[in-house]
């Protein structure tokens, strides 16, 4: 598949994300935010803000496209953004679970 249809199928699951995030929020200084770097190929989904009295920042997920695969860097979802990005059509072997380490990547069912 080409570069630019993977950066189509990362901006919409993480902008679909983003919006479900958003809509349910319960704090309002509270927010999700997409990072889209496409001359860099970096995609991040953030979370900012305030729960109560306590600042809250973190990564969600975080997507690289390499070489023309796509490398996840860091998935803090439940449903894990691999299986979505498989259901799309990007084949299994062009999804780089990065948060394993390199010699655990051949184990998976995915690339290495």
């Amino acid at each position: 598949m080409a570069v630019e249809q993977y950066r189509q199928y990362i901006k919409h699951l993480l902008s679909e994300r983003q919006k479900r995030a958003s809509m349910s929020r319960k704090y309002e200084e509270y927010e999700v935010q997409t990072i889209f770097d496409e001359q860099q190929d970096h995609y991040q989904l953030l979370y900012v803000g305030w729960r109560g009295n306590k600042r809250d920042f973190g990564c969600i997920l975080h997507l690289d496209i390499k070489d023309g695969k796509i490398w996840i860097q860091h998935d803090g979802t439940e449903i894990g953004i691999a299986n979505q990005l498989v259901e799309m059509g990007v084949p299994k072997q062009d999804i780089i679970l990065a948060f394993h380490e390199p010699y655990i990547r051949q184990f998976t069912e995915f690339g290495s």
